[in-house]
């Protein structure tokens, strides 16, 4: 049996087919996501240019403008392992770009995940009041949570009983 072989995990692959299988899985992922993130940027950028933005009080400016850089900084985090990708290329370094573009990958969701409900929160705040926006800001955090890591956690504690 070849050494790079992983014994517990069913599967018949050397350590480099591996690391390849889990970076095309990694980037299909992130496709997904770096769409989705693109877009919400996209639409965030273009606020300030409609005609109600000057009707925004401190708080729906301030919850904005920080929507925006969270905004930009998971669109980094999420196409940044595409970049490492281009840089590290033909230098036989699979392990070290897929940990490092999981480690991306999970930070940008996260900070996704604030964006996601920062937006809601602050549509609500501007459609219908503070504390509508408060508590669906909240509410969608709360969701989020629990889709994208709550329920990974039982899946796997299930998978192991």
């Amino acid at each position: 049996m070849d050494q790079d072989v992983d014994p517990i995990d069913g599967r018949t692959e050397t350590f480099t087919e591996r690391m390849d299988r889990n970076w095309d899985e990694l980037m299909q992922e992130l496709r997904v996501t770096q769409t989705g993130a693109q877009i919400l940027t996209g639409f965030l950028l273009t606020i300030p240019f409609q005609q109600r933005f000057g009707d925004l009080d401190g708080y729906q400016r301030g919850l904005y403008l920080a929507l925006v850089v969270l905004a930009v900084l998971a669109t980094t985090l999420i196409v940044a392992p595409v970049s490492l990708h281009r840089v590290l290329f033909r230098r036989r370094m699979k392990a070290q770009l897929v940990e490092s573009g999981n480690v991306l990958a999970r930070v940008g969701l996260f900070v996704l995940g604030l964006v996601l409900a920062g937006s809601s929160a602050l549509i609500f705040d501007v459609v219908v009041s503070r504390p509508a926006g408060v508590v669906v800001g909240a509410t969608a955090l709360v969701v989020l949570v629990a889709c994208w890591w709550v329920l990974a956690l039982v899946i796997a504690r299930r998978a192991r009983t």
